[in-house]
């Protein structure tokens, strides 16, 4: 009987320690997995996402950190209602091959700047009035409070061929070093301003020169070490002029017509490129000079003169200034613009003229006025004896005739918005409205393409 007690009680014993071993067997296992689980989740140190516990350890200095700049606000609108942009389709499509046959025609010589038509262009200029600070208060017609903008959606295109737009940065590349002037009369400084703005998206200029009136000044592009220059100079030849910013008179003017304006002469040849021009100053009344005499005038009753017209002044000016340039050996490249077109419509600058037009005009609906056609005459004429001569010469001389390029944009002028704001305190108030210059950004932006094209792709 002891024997079998002690077999069933040792068979109990055996039971609890096997039952212990399960237990502790499971518990092993729990732990285990309990471990392994919670290993998975912890935090990838090497991530830059720490766990903001472990940053809170080490103290971190105290750093103010600036706030950005507040947003440039561009002032450009989206085209208008009124600005077909269906052709821009068109427009698109050739640039995509801008590198093939076009481009091909107009290194071959094949094609005609200067003829071409404005198509819907809906991207707009390359700048506003937000981003360009060197635009002159008269030509700033978006801070003028111009309220229409279709003036802006267009661009020109030769009817040949596709012209490249404008490239600012491989403009500066090329002209790394060299030095550009343009020369002439308060467009040529419109002109410079439209250039200027453009290269302010790749590099501001920064004003290194001016005269006492601010009328010539220069700018230079550190990064390309390359100066833009403009040189007032309305006539080429010498001249005492008697009038305001505003353009009135209270003498006429004294005109040398065989002594050229030093102020450009005497830095001629310093310059690698130059765009020269004039015109309109010569339609004002003044007293003509040779040998030091004075031989005659134009608008001066009373003043004992023969009256011989403007035409007899501006053809002995231009000749003269044509010649000193043909026969210069000069080794640069120097353009030779034509006068622009005004569109004053119902009298002149002095006596209320206006320009309300608000599109490009239809080929064929607007005529160059009679004044215009006898200056462009003289200067084409001029033109092709110097660069005859220019040739024998070695002197690179070219025509920019952009007479017939602008000649359809009369929408493009500041009209009554060359003031701030002109009818802000009279809806109907009479102010003077400017016809001859161009809006920045605006029409005049598009000479640069061709420049570009005859500068530096050509």
């Amino acid at each position: 009987m002891k024997l079998i007690w002690r077999l069933k009680s040792l068979n109990k014993y055996n039971n609890w320690i096997f039952k212990l071993a399960i237990a502790v067997l499971l518990l092993g296992f729990a732990f285990r997995f309990f471990f392994y689980q919670s290993s998975s989740f912890e935090p990838n140190i090497e991530t830059p996402f720490a766990d903001s516990t472990e940053l809170s350890k080490e103290p971190v200095p105290s750093v103010e950190i600036p706030k950005p700049p507040p947003p440039v606000i561009v002032d450009i609108p989206k085209p208008p209602a009124s600005v077909n942009t269906s052709e821009t389709s068109l427009s698109s499509g050739v640039q995509e091959h801008e590198d093939e046959t076009p481009q091909e025609e107009l290194n071959d010589g094949k094609c005609d700047l200067f003829t071409g038509d404005w198509i819907p262009n809906s991207s707009g200029p390359m700048y506003t009035n937000a981003t360009c600070s060197l635009i002159e208060g008269h030509q700033n017609c978006m801070r003028n409070g111009r309220p229409d903008s279709g003036y802006l959606f267009w661009r020109w295109n030769p009817r040949d061929c596709e012209l490249p737009p404008f490239d600012a940065q491989r403009f500066l590349e090329v002209m790394r070093n060299k030095r550009w002037a343009l020369i002439g009369d308060s467009i040529s400084r419109n002109h410079v301003q439209s250039l200027l703005c453009i290269l302010s998206t790749v590099e501001q200029a920064v004003e290194v020169y001016h005269d006492e009136e601010y009328k010539s000044k220069r700018w230079h592009f550190p990064s390309h070490n390359f100066t833009m220059s403009n040189i007032w100079s309305p006539f080429l030849v010498k001249a005492a002029i008697f009038e305001d910013n505003n353009g009135v008179s209270s003498s006429e003017v004294q005109l040398q017509l065989d002594k050229l304006d030093t102020n450009w002469t005497n830095l001629y040849q310093s310059f690698d490129y130059m765009i020269i021009s004039t015109g309109k100053w010569f339609l004002k009344a003044a007293i003509y000079h040779e040998n030091d005499t004075e031989v005659g005038c134009h608008i001066c009753p009373g003043k004992n003169l023969t009256e011989k017209g403007f035409v007899f002044a501006y053809e002995k000016a231009l000749r003269y200034a044509m010649n000193f340039v043909a026969t210069s050996k000069h080794k640069g490249l120097i353009f030779f613009r034509t006068s622009t077109p005004d569109h004053f419509e119902n009298g002149e600058w002095h006596n209320g003229g206006n320009c309300t037009k608000t599109t490009p005009a239809k080929e064929g609906e607007i005529e160059l006025k009679d004044l215009n056609k006898i200056l462009r005459a003289v200067e084409l004429a001029e033109f092709e004896k110097a660069s005859a001569k220019a040739a024998e010469n070695g002197v690179n001389l070219k025509l920019l005739d952009f007479t017939n390029l602008l000649l359809s944009r009369p929408d493009g002028h500041p009209g009554p918005y060359r003031q701030f704001h002109p009818f802000a305190q009279d809806k109907n108030a009479n102010v003077q409205n400017d016809c001859l210059h161009w809006c920045l950004p605006g029409p005049i932006d598009y000479w640069n393409d061709v420049i570009m094209e005859m500068a530096v792709n050509g």
